[in-house]
């Protein structure tokens, strides 16, 4: 059913003649009330009130380079990780089910029918925005995964690298497809389990610090000093860079020895960004 949208008070029209309300509970019903997926988002006030606005959204689907059987590929990324989830493909309905229910919806060529990730597993994509690449021809669902999206329990349906096997490498379990960063934290992980064995010869220096925390804490106030002279003594941004890393770097062997995750830390970021430093400390002081 194609939907357009009009400017009205309480409820949009679509091309059937039957009205959607839209309302800060994220449903959408027509004058049956019956439940359907055709809905846009519109903004709400902060008394929870339900507003209609004009949308986009059709023409932006219409812009969309759907192949002969009115699909295009669709991507899940993590919003925190970066991290490449899985790919599979959408039509229109797909995407708008994917925009009602904030959950990565695709659509299946083998069975000619719409499938939500983790609607049999119950490890769903939670969408936090849809993004359409600049030719139309490929979709970006960037949401936050509730477990493992591959169906062989990997974190991603990505960890066999081309580069391993050209190097003719051994890669003992799932590689996955990580950014530098959490590529870096899965070292340090390695690092951590590998404490647990028998040491042979001198650990490392990530090992040093892990058995070590008054070194890993004096560690990264000597870095973090570092990196504030870099701006008090206006040097060069290479060395911005470099003392950036090495705090990055000690302060993701702390989380380590913490148990805490990198993506935990963005999550907490992510939280932050609609809120004001000086909302956000006030909270931690109530907490307190």
């Amino acid at each position: 059913m194609a939907v357009s949208y009009f400017l009205c008070p309480q409820s949009l029209r679509v091309s059937s003649g039957s009205r959607l309300c839209i309302s800060h509970s994220g449903y959408s019903w027509d004058i049956n009330k019956k439940k359907t997926h055709h809905l846009v988002y519109a903004s709400t006030n902060k008394q929870g009130k339900g507003l209609c606005l004009e949308s986009k959204f059709q023409t932006l689907l219409d812009s969309v380079k759907w192949d002969d059987k009115g699909l295009a590929v669709a991507i899940a990324q993590n919003v925190d990780t970066g991290a490449i989830l899985m790919q599979g493909f959408a039509n229109r309905d797909a995407v708008a089910t994917a925009i009602s229910s904030q959950k990565a919806t695709f659509y299946s060529r083998s069975r000619s029918m719409l499938w939500t990730k983790g609607e049999t597993s119950n490890n769903f994509i939670n969408i936090h925005d849809i993004f359409f690449d600049c030719d139309r021809d490929s979709i970006i669902y960037l949401g936050k995964p509730d477990g493992p999206t591959c169906h062989t329990g990997s974190e991603t349906c990505y960890y066999t690298s081309v580069f391993d096997l050209k190097e003719h490498q051994q890669v003992e379990g799932d590689k996955l497809a990580l950014s530098t960063l959490y590529s870096l934290e899965s070292t340090i992980s390695q690092r951590k389990t590998e404490l647990a064995a028998e040491q042979n010869g001198k650990p490392s220096w990530t090992k040093r610090l892990l058995l070590d925390s008054k070194l890993l804490c004096s560690k990264i106030r000597e870095e973090a000093d570092e990196l504030c002279r870099t701006l008090e003594e206006n040097e060069d941004k290479s060395r911005t860079a470099s003392e950036m890393a090495d705090v990055l770097y000690h302060a993701m062997v702390l989380l380590a020895s913490k148990d805490v995750k990198i993506e935990d830390v963005m999550q907490v970021l992510r939280q932050r960004f609609s809120q004001s430093g000086v909302e956000e400390k006030r909270g931690r002081i109530s907490q307190g």
